[in-house]
Order: C-alpha cells, then sequence, then structure tokens
C-alpha cells in the first residue's frame, strides 16, 4: 500500500468522522483510487480499507459511546441509515454510530463491487443495504 492510498483512506475517515463528507462521497473518492470495499469494527474501533490485491490499510476510527447492544435491533439500524441517506437536520457519523451500537450493531462491511453494506450484530444477525439505486 503506497502513501497516496494512506492518505486517501486518512481522508475518507476524517471526512466521515469531522461530517465534511457523505456517504456517496466517500465511496467514489475510494473506488477512484481502487479500494473495493472497507470494514468498520465498532468494538475495535477499528476501520479497514481494501485493495484488490489483498493489500489493506486499517486505522483507528471512533468507537461508540457505550458497548456495543447484545442484541440486532434491525429496525433501527435501517432508520439510523434511512436519516444518513437523507441526512437530516443535526446528521452526524458519530451519531449514526452511536444509534446503530445502541441497536446492536458490532460493524459493517461495504462492498464497491456488491454495492451493498452489510451490518451484523454480536450474534452475527445481519442487515444488507443496498446502495441507491442498485437494486
Amino acid at each position: 500500500m503506497n502513501a497516496q492510498m494512506n492518505a486517501i483512506a486518512h481522508t475518507c475517515l476524517a471526512g466521515a468522522e469531522s461530517n465534511s463528507m457523505t456517504f456517496p462521497q466517500i465511496v467514489s473518492t475510494l473506488i477512484e483510487a481502487g479500494f473495493e470495499g472497507y470494514c468498520v469494527d465498532f468494538r475495535r474501533g477499528m476501520i479497514a480499507y481494501y485493495l484488490p490485491s489483498g493489500e489493506s490499510v486499517e486505522l483507528s476510527s471512533a468507537k461508540p459511546p457505550g458497548p456495543v447492544a447484545a442484541e440486532f435491533n434491525a429496525a433501527v439500524v435501517r432508520e439510523a441509515i434511512q436519516e444518513a441517506q437523507s441526512l437530516v437536520p443535526g446528521y452526524t457519523y458519530k451519531g449514526f454510530v452511536a444509534k446503530v451500537a445502541a441497536a446492536g450493531c458490532a460493524g459493517y462491511i461495504v462492498s464497491f463491487l456488491g454495492r451493498r453494506v452489510l451490518y451484523f450484530g454480536r450474534t452475527a444477525e445481519t442487515h444488507v443495504e443496498h446502495f441507491p439505486g442498485s437494486n
């Protein structure tokens, strides 16, 4: 992984955490750079960005304010996703993380190839969200 790819990953993470980049902007930037996806782990406070070559860059990311809830509530996760997609007034990525973690979401995997995001709980329950317009 070269320095430019590391810088792009850092920029996208900072953009999410500072609310200066939307999810579509982050996805576009990462795809243009050659990444094929990433995985966010709330329990570890880590995010890994993946290249098709098998290389990856792992960065520290914000953890939720409390532990990930034991039970996965897909309805609340879907609600948080809709708030993010709509950019409802007051939306922040930090608030999104807090809401989905309280709903039992331990992390998520973004696949650019599959045009979807898989949200998973501590019990491996999942919710799959397709990128808008890709169904």
